[in-house]
């Protein structure tokens, strides 16, 4: 069964068979397939290790000569050229011969904080891996990242980016139609289903950004392998807590903000911090003046310590600064983990979710300080509490909610 590739790395794979076994340099193999541009070494890197994944049991045929290139083994046919060669063909034309492509990706409404690597390292990815999965827990910033990197996609000509929101569907069944209705395709009185969506998307050019996948993965995982199969000119970023698990894939762990440690007391030190930059854009983006001497940078750093580098605390904690003050929020903070961490230790909760596919009822939690709950089918999940205890009042809780929902921040803070 065929395994899906990125154009470039398809491009990659052409220029090794042409040259039937003979090594062909690092440098020569970066000229031809990225003509005129700057590219960085470890960006090839990333296409020979998506093309290695494509050949399964067959990927010893890929050789490196060590410090000179590559080379691949096997005798290799020509044939008519593909979609996908056409595609990393076209991508080094010129901008005016292109054409113009549609999306319906919002624009930024907050500047990305500490992500720039990550984008860089994203982008060459879709172009050597036609499913990129980015993955991790509630508020680490996947979505806020997906959209990024499928602007810079769609800001360089690569093709039409459209973005489909799952995070309010709770039917399986409906995802097909889900992305049917998000592309405006006209299925010719067919039912909405993977197969279908794929025949009416054809040879379109188009990155498929599917955002929170998790509670609805298996139909996901189908539709999107379906997609990708029948249409050439098709990627797929995910956003979802799990990977979908489907014939090439990549998978990127969205990590958490970089953080101070306790021994880190320079402030230049701590404001080199990722999680520090968020936390302070957002309370200068409030209008409320955050003076980084010293003896505040200290308080910062606690906090963001405390929420561990998770971006969406973070936000809410700056938010609810702008009220309070550094030091009652940071008291609050270190208040309600101390009573998480006495009551952990006195309970015996297993929080561990079901496998997948196995529904089943979530395991008891019980009301510990300082956390939040979520309930679903693959059980319980504990999360921090970034709404500082009793102290909350309702009228700031429905501002913060409520510019989160403006920010693209979805949801209450159980839900994040």
């Amino acid at each position: 069964m065929p395994v899906p590739i990125g154009g470039r790395a398809f491009e990659i794979l052409a220029v090794l068979a042409q040259a039937t076994q003979e090594v062909v340099g690092k440098d020569a193999l970066m000229s031809r397939v990225w003509p005129g541009a700057i590219v960085e070494e470890n960006t090839l890197q990333v296409h020979i290790s998506a093309i290695r994944k494509a050949l399964g049991g067959d990927r010893a045929m890929l050789k490196t000569a060590s410090g000179r290139g590559y080379r691949l083994l096997g005798g290799w046919a020509s044939r008519e050229r593909p979609a996908q060669a056409e595609r990393a063909h076209s991508e080094s034309q010129p901008a005016a011969v292109k054409p113009s492509f549609r999306t319906n990706l919002p624009a930024p409404v907050a500047s990305l904080v500490g992500r720039a690597f990550a984008i860089r390292h994203l982008v060459e990815v879709l172009s050597a891996y036609r499913v990129l999965t980015l993955t991790g827990p509630g508020g680490i910033g996947k979505t806020a990242l997906a959209l990024e990197v499928a602007r810079r996609m769609f800001a360089s000509a690569w093709g039409d980016a459209f973005l489909v929101d799952l995070a309010s569907l709770s039917d399986p069944g409906l995802v097909p139609s889900a992305i049917a209705g998000v592309l405006d395709l006209r299925l010719g009185g067919e039912q909405a289903g993977a197969d279908s969506i794929a025949r009416a998307i054809g040879g379109r050019q188009l990155l498929l950004v599917l955002d929170n996948c998790e509670h609805l993965i298996d139909a996901v995982a189908r539709s999107a392998e379906t997609i990708i199969r029948a249409c050439p000119l098709v990627t797929v970023l995910a956003t979802s807590r799990e990977n979908l698990r489907i014939e090439g894939e990549y998978l990127y762990r969205v990590a958490p903000l970089s953080v101070p440690t306790e021994e880190d007391q320079e402030p230049d030190v701590i404001i080199a911090q990722s999680a520090v930059q968020l936390f302070v854009d957002r309370i200068n983006a409030s209008h409320a003046v955050l003076s980084p001497d010293p003896d505040e940078l200290l308080v910062v750093a606690a906090i963001c310590r405390h929420l561990d580098g998770i971006p969406l605390a973070i936000e809410f904690a700056a938010a609810r600064a702008t009220t309070l003050g550094l030091k009652p929020v940071a008291a609050r903070l270190a208040d309600s983990f101390a009573a998480t961490s006495d009551a952990l230790r006195n309970s015996r909760l297993d929080l561990r979710a079901p496998a997948r596919g196995r529904a089943g009822p979530p395991p008891p939690c019980g009301n510990i300080p300082g956390r939040i709950y979520a309930f679903s089918s693959r059980g319980c999940r504990q999360r921090p509490q970034p709404s500082f205890g009793s102290g909350w009042n309702r009228k700031p809780g429905r501002q913060i909610t409520g510019h989160a929902r403006r920010t693209g921040i979805r949801g209450s803070l159980a839900s994040a």
